[in-house]
Order: C-alpha cells, then structure tokens, then sequence
C-alpha cells in the first residue's frame, strides 16, 4: 500500500457520535457484511466502530478479504452477503472496480449493496462507473467518521432489504402467475385440488403436509350427506382421497377445519394454516403443515394467490357440471355416446390385449315404450343400467344410444354367456316385470383400429349382424365384415346413381295357359345394366335397395313402368295381357303407397285389374295387418293380386283367408322334382287349395316337356318358365308377343 494512504488512516473514524448504538436489537438473525481492504488495520478499525451497531433488529457479522481475488471467492461461496466494503485499490488501481464487475456482471447479483472506499481521492471511479454498477455509496477514509459509516452501513442494509422485498414479492407474484397457469389446465375438482395443495407448497418453498377438504355432496359420487370429505392430499396417505374427514383421526385438524369453514376466515398458526377458500357458493378449507412460520411478505402472496384459487374452484365447478351434461347420460348416469366413445379411444391404444369391448342392443325396446309408455320404458333403461354395472367393478359401462349400452372389459368377464345370462331374469320397471332379449355385438382388441369412433363403427358392424342372427344374437367382429359392409356401401351408391342415370331396366317373363297355349300376361323383372354394359343380378342388388330404402322409390318406377307398358299393349291390341310385379315389405309400410299404385293407374289410363301385384309369403308374414289392409283397399280398385313363393314360409291359413287374392304362384321348388313318383304331392296341395278357393294357380319355373304334362294332369291353369321363353327386354317381348298370338 502506498505511503501517502497510509498517512490518511490516522483520520479514518473520527469519534463524532454522541450515541454507542443506533438500534437495540437481540434478534439471532445477522447481516453478513463482507470487508475488503488489503490493509488488516482497516479490518479492525471498521469491525470496531460497527461492533454494537443493529439495523432493523438484526447484529452485523463479517467477512473479510484482503484481495479483490479473495474478494470475488468469498461472494461466490455466501449467498448471503448483503453488503460489501470495499476499498478500490488494492493489488492493482482498479482491483476494487473488478469486484463490483464481478459481482454485478458475472455473478449477477444485483442486490448486494456495495460501499467504496478509497484513501487516495484521485482514484475515485467516474460518476458513470458509480451509475453502471449500481454502487450504494463512495467515500474516502478520511470522510468516514463514525457517524458516516454507521448512517452509510444502515443505509446500504435498508436498500438491500427493501429490495429483497421486492424480489422476494416479484418471484412470489412469478410462481403465483405460474401456478395459476398450471391450475388453469386442470378440469377436474380431484386434479384442481390436487394440484392447488401441490403449487401451495411451491409458494412457500416448503415440506408441507396438506389437505383439501370440502362437503362431499355433489363432489363426491353417492356421497349424498354434507360430511366433509378430504378430495385431495400431499404427504398423507392416498387411502384417504375421497374419504371423510374423520378417517384422519385427528380430532385437533378435523375441528380446526370444520371452524375455519364456519367462521370464514383463514387461520395462520406457526405450525399449520387454515384457508378457507370461497366462491359462487362453493365453498372449501386446506389445511396445510409447516416447517417455519409464514412471512409476512408470504401472507401477502398467500392472499393474491387464495383469491384466484376460489375463482378457479368455482370454475372447476361450472365445468364439471358442462362435462357431466355433455358426456353423461340423464337418465341412467352412466357415461354417454361421446364418454364411450373417448373411452374407445383409450381401449384401442391400451397395451391391455385382452380387452374387449361390445354394444347391447335392447330387442322390440320401442314395443315396451308404445305399450307401457315412456315411463316405463325409461324405468326399464335404468334397471338394465344398473344390472350391467353389476357384471364387474373393472367393466366400463356407458348408454350410447336410446336403446343401446356399451361396456368395454376383459375378454373372461364381457362374453356372450355372460351378457345373455344378466337377461335370463326379468327387469323390474313400476309394477311391471318385463321379460327382455338383447343383441350383442364384440370387438376384441386385436381387431381394434386406432380411434374410438372407428371401434365404434366396427362394434356396430358386428352387432347390425347379430340382429339378423335368427339363433345366436352375438357377433364378433372381423376385418372381413368391415370389406362387406364397405363392398355394400359402394354397391348402393352406384344403384342409387345408376338409378338415377335411368340404367335400371324392367324385362318381362311372359305367362301362358296351359289350356290354350297363348300368354295371358308377364312378369315384370328388374334388371340392373352398369356403366360398363354388365348385369348386376336382382337376387345381390335388390337385398341392397331393401337395405338402404332405395327400393321404395325404384317401387314407384318398377310400377309406373309397368302401367306404361299396359299401356302399350293396349295400344297394340294385346287387350289381355297382365304385367305382374313384385312389391316389398318397406312399400307397405310407406303411408302413400295405395295412392302411389292408384295414380301410376290414372296417370297411365289403364285398365286396374290388368296390373297385378305380387307379394311373398315371407313379406306377409312380416307384417301381415299392414299388408292385408293395403291389398283390400287396392282390391276394391280392381287391381289383381298374386301371392307368390306359396309353400315356402310359414304363414297361416287365416291369413290366406283374409287376403283378397286373384292367384296362388306355386314356387320353382315344387315343381323341379315334379314329374318323379311321389314328388308333386305339394304342388297338388297348393292347386287343390287353389280351385276351392276359386283361385288361379300359376306355376313357375318350368324347364321341361314332363314338368308341363304333370301339371297339366294335376289342372294347374298356368305356367311360365325357361321351357316357354326367358325374362326379355321390352321390344322382344313385344315380338314375342307378335309370334305367338
């Protein structure tokens, strides 16, 4: 050290205070202040005139430096240096200034409080240095009396103190936008409860234990009583999550918690906290452990922090109540068509192979709804909800459509036996017991696709099967399926467009007498020619127009055509030839399709009773009072009717009876074997049952001379067959008609 500093010391802390201390203070809390001076003399006589000095309730403790290097050690090894003393020359002139770069630069700290002092008043650093660096205070050694370093030390902590608040308020509000954040991402109230205890104990840099606790009602399922449930934990065991609050037994917590609810105000302890959380008349209290007291820059935070947690718990609410109203079921509770359909999702991406998932589908539901009404039918939802829920506590089970339930399991638990057997035993819905029958349809999980929806639809797939199972109402699905249902989707868009292209076609098998030999009239039948000049055959695409309901509208045009044609051979003067076609189940069931067939009649101006209508026995079982209802009131337009396929269903006399039939159509089956010995008893059944009843009976499919000879023995009146001609575009039959009569 140079001697011209050293002639400067003699001055250094001139005794100028009338007072020994500045601040009683016995707090155990210390300021570290770090001094730095190459000279050891400036250590002592600085440690001397600061040793009774408090400032705000805390003694000062030191570390020393005797080196800009030593320096910069030190402050890097204590984080809790507030204040440094530090002279500017030392090894070097500007030794001094290199801490204060180190500290501020490469250290970044920006809260210690830096005081330099220099005895060499021409060292002194320039005013921009001072501003840069953020440096407290300058003096040189002869300036600092004793007064002056105690006000300048005091001042420097204070500085250093307020701006810890600060910082400390700033990190604080930093986790509180942070957390708040985080919460913002939980939906539900367990996660929202959980993860508040969770950010609670981040705010306060803490170990805590914690409990979020509120009335179980509405929160937790079938708690139906105003008990406080714990709804999350930190620290505890995770038995307790959902339980009462007593299961804690601690009598202390559980009173403290139910009077901070009562009372409506948090309570701060040092060892525990007490925080009631309200808002929108949802109402909560955490309880929380500590290992040191809050601050009170804490409680502040604690306070920001608390009001955006009640808005949050409210929110939480609100949305939980939108999740339940739009992925619950009203009425049986169970989760609905969009819950198990995100539940799919999980099914088709789980690691879990023996999973599988299946759709019940209630059999003639809508029967016990127009019988009992909706009532009872709704009763009825809810029993088999609840008997499903039975099946095992692992099963997922959800309500996906109106009739219609899913469960998703293990493939030991959700098989065919065990869904029949839950319907071996009737449902009790009011006073009724109603015996109900369902059909199943699987997905196992190695046949999955990888969206919940896609699942869905091959579920569904397989049980669209199963409904049309006549023995085992249970379907697996396969990947095959899936290329059928698809070759069918493709195959009715192009009937429908090819429909609409005009490229359907009707082609008549004529019909004659076996008596006279002269055709008393034809079968109309539709033919489908494709874009490319091929034929579709009528026994693949008229399955398809029944399935997709095309085939009430190729209904009216099979009809309209057929008046055209009558029309046509009347102008020909083929006064006596009937065009018969066929109708189906879905025409019946339409409301219009009498008027439909009397106004293709009007519109065509033809004679009613040289069309004819034909439906199979099979059609008339399946709804046989629409059916005969329908005939009659077309019976009474003089429009002829035919039943077709007779001797192949199973449909009762009575209903023979009640038909208004013109013709019986003894099928192609009984006539293949007719001319053997023994083979036409049938055939001779039918066209005695005909003559009684004054009915004509045609048979079809007559291929051979033998076939003709035996029906004509047996009196049958008309036959039609490849033996006379095949089914024929509209002009040929004309010529055909032509060169036979």
């Amino acid at each position: 050290m140079q001697a011209s500093e050293n002639s400067q010391d003699d001055f250094l802390f001139i005794d100028d205070s009338d007072e020994d201390e500045i601040l009683d203070g016995s707090g155990e809390e210390t300021w570290r202040v770090l001094i730095v001076d190459d000279d050891p003399e400036i250590h002592s006589v600085t440690q001397l005139a600061l040793s009774d000095l408090v400032v705000l309730g805390r003694h000062l403790e030191y570390l020393h430096a005797y080196s800009g290097k030593d320096a910069c050690k030190l402050i890097e090894e204590n984080e809790d240096i507030v204040l440094v003393l530090l002279d500017v020359v030392m090894e070097t002139d500007d030794a001094g200034l290199n801490v204060v770069k180190h500290i501020r630069e490469s250290l970044g700290r920006l809260d210690i409080r830096i005081v330099l002092r220099t005895g060499q008043p021409g060292y002194a650093p320039e005013e921009s240095v001072i501003k840069e660096y953020d440096i407290n205070d300058y003096k040189t050694k002869t300036e600092l009396t004793r007064r002056k370093l105690v006000t300048t030390v005091y001042a420097a902590i204070r500085s250093y103190q307020q701006i810890a608040s600060v910082t400390e308020s700033r990190q604080g509000l930093e986790k509180i936008v942070s957390s708040s954040s985080s919460l913002l991402e939980l939906h539900t109230i367990t996660e929202y409860s959980q993860g508040t205890l969770q950010q609670l104990a981040q705010l306060i840099d803490q170990d805590v234990e914690g409990l979020f606790c509120a009335r179980g009602q509405g929160i937790i399922e079938n708690a139906d009583d105003l008990s406080f449930y714990i709804i999350a934990q930190q620290g505890f065991s995770t038995l307790l999550a959902n339980q009462k609050l007593e299961t804690l037994k601690d009598e202390q917590v559980a009173k403290q918690v139910k009077n901070c609810f009562t009372q409506k105000a948090h309570q701060y302890n040092d060892d525990s906290l007490y925080l009631y959380i309200a808002r929108g008349g949802y109402r909560a209290v955490i309880y929380l452990t500590l290992t040191e007291p809050l601050s009170d820059i804490q409680k502040q935070l604690f306070e920001v922090f608390l009001s955006g947690i009640a808005i949050g718990y409210e929110n939480v609410h609100l949305f939980q109540k939108l999740n339940n109203a739009a992925y619950k079921d009203w009425l049986t509770n169970l989760p609905n068509r969009l819950e198990f359909v995100r539940l799919l999702d999980t099914f088709a991406k789980d690691d879990c192979d023996n999973e599988v998932a299946a759709l019940i589908d209630l059999n003639h539901f809508s029967d016990v709804n127009d019988a009992l009404g909706q009532d009872i039918g709704n009763q009825l939802l809810a029993a088999v909800a609840q008997r499903l829920q039975t099946l095992s506590c692992h099963c997922k089970v959800a309500r996906v459509g109106a009739d219609v339930f899913g469960i998703i399991g293990t493939q030991s638990c959700v098989t065919p036996d065990t869904l029949v057997a839950l319907f071996e035993q009737p449902f009790i819905a009011g006073e009724q017991k109603l015996p109900i029958n369902a059909s199943f349809g699987f997905c196992n999980k190695e046949h999955a696709n990888s969206s919940g929806v896609k699942v869905l639809n091959q579920i569904n797939i397989a049980l669209n099967l199963a409904k049309k199972e006549r023995v085992e109402h249970f379907a697996y699905y396969n990947p095959e399926m899936e290329d059928e249902t698809q070759w069918r989707l493709n195959m009715i868009r192009e009937l429908r467009n090819d429909f609409a292209d005009n490229r359907l076609e009707l082609w008549y098998q004529p019909q004659l007498s076996l008596s006279t030999g002269k055709v008393i009239g034809a079968e109309a039948l539709l033919r489908w020619r494709t874009a490319d000049g091929n034929f579709i055959s009528p026994a693949v695409f008229i399955p398809l127009a029944e399935y997709s309901g095309l085939i009430v509208d190729i209904g009216d045009w099979v009809v309209n055509q057929a008046c055209s044609q009558i029309k046509v051979l009347e102008e020909k003067a083929f006064d006596n030839i009937t065009i018969s076609v066929n109708v189906s189940i879905p025409q019946f069931r339409r409301g219009n399709f009498v008027n439909a067939v009397l106004s293709a009649i009007k519109n065509h101006q033809v004679t009613p009773n040289k069309l004819e209508l034909e439906i199979t026995e099979n059609i008339l079982m399946d709804d046989p009072q629409v059916v005969i209802d329908a005939l009659v009131e077309l019976k009474k337009h003089d429009i002829s009717i035919a039943l077709d396929d007779f001797g192949t269903g199973f449909s009762s006399l009575s209903y023979l009876q009640k038909l208004p039939l013109d013709r019986l159509k003894v099928d192609r089956t009984f006539i293949i074997d007719i001319a053997e010995e023994g083979q036409s008893v049938i055939a001779e059944t039918i066209i005695d049952l005909g003559k009684k009843m004054d009915l004509k009976v045609i048979a079809e499919g007559i291929e051979e001379i033998e076939q003709q000879e035996r029906l004509l023995e047996l009196g049958c009146d008309e036959v039609q067959g490849f033996y006379y001609a095949k089914p024929m575009p509209q002009d040929e039959f004309l010529q055909f008609l032509n060169n036979n009569n």
